[in-house]
């Protein structure tokens, strides 16, 4: 049987296996405790950090779709101080990367939040979370837009102390050029892809599902278009880019990866299965083992054309 080497280098941080769970779809870690050792998975990416503390979007905020989910909680959050004097000193003590998703209202915001994370030890990264459908009128954020995410990242990168993340959104006609932006501004990495704008109707009374009329879409019904932008940017950049969308299973992990993640990201499946992380870990390493795969970063990148 063959021994896997499951380690991830992403040059400004080492994972010891490439699954991350996502953003806003695992609370601030804690809540996971009573599931499994976090110690196992590679890491994850805390709710989204506001400055001050924020309610989100008022409910309904959830709704399934034909094999997807869309939300519309509005990034609420207990705010970044909060965080760091409550939540932090506990993550500190887990033997896993914990990355803080940095948002803001503006770019000094983002920057305010940044620089304020810098100060505490805990953190390995940030993920600059600059693509949220599901906050601004319409939909619209800065990744929309190639100009606003590089003054965002660049503004962010002046005061920053941690690497950075940037999380694009599928929301764009040109996903490269918003790639390539944030990548010339600094950052040292890319998550891809955020949640697409959406909504659903209730037709009994001709009326919004959604108390905020539009939220995010998720889950495995998004996977094919968030595995083409994942290929498409991991062509044109030359940091490494973190893949995310629909990913429920080993065999969706291992897709993304030769599309060109170094990681990846898990996100609605921890809804349905909070073991979800664990159980994809598992079947990426039995399925490099059957493949005779040595070293589990060899595939990334690997798609043949």
């Amino acid at each position: 049987m063959t021994m896997v080497d499951l380690s991830v280098d992403l040059g400004f941080i080492k994972l010891k296996n490439p699954v991350l769970a996502a953003s806003g779809t695992f609370g601030y870690g804690l809540e996971f405790k009573p599931f499994f050792n976090l110690d196992m998975i590679g890491g994850f990416v805390v709710k989204g950090l506001y400055f001050n503390p924020r309610e989100g979007n008022p409910p309904p905020r959830l709704v399934e779709t034909p094999s997807g989910l869309i939300n519309s909680v509005g990034l609420q959050g207990i705010g970044v101080e909060a965080f760091c004097r409550e939540i932090l000193p506990q993550l500190d003590q887990l033997d896993t990367a914990i990355i803080a998703n940095v948002c803001g209202e503006e770019e000094e915001e983002y920057a305010r939040v940044a620089e304020y994370l810098g100060r505490f030890k805990g953190l390995d990264a940030l993920e600059l979370n600059i693509s949220c459908p599901n906050v601004r009128e319409g939909g619209k954020c800065p990744a929309q837009d190639a100009e606003a995410t590089y003054r965002t990242v660049r503004k962010v990168k002046q005061v920053a102390s941690l690497p950075i993340i940037t999380k694009l959104s599928p929301n764009v006609t040109d996903i490269v050029s918003v790639a390539l932006a944030a990548e010339e501004a600094g950052s040292e990495g890319i998550s891809l892809v955020n949640t697409f704008l959406a909504m659903a109707i209730e037709l009994k009374t001709r009326k919004p599902k959604l108390g905020n009329i539009l939220g995010g879409l998720s889950g495995p019904a998004i996977k094919p278009i968030a595995l083409r932008m994942v290929w498409q940017v991991a062509q044109a950049v030359k940091i490494p880019v973190i893949g995310l969308g629909g990913i429920f299973t080993a065999e969706d992990a291992l897709e993304f990866m030769v599309a060109g993640a170094a990681a990846v990201q898990v996100g609605t499946a921890n809804f349905i299965d909070p073991e979800a992380c664990l159980k994809i870990i598992e079947g990426m390493k039995k399925w490099a083992e059957e493949n005779g795969i040595n070293r589990l970063s060899e595939i990334t990148g690997s798609l043949k054309i």
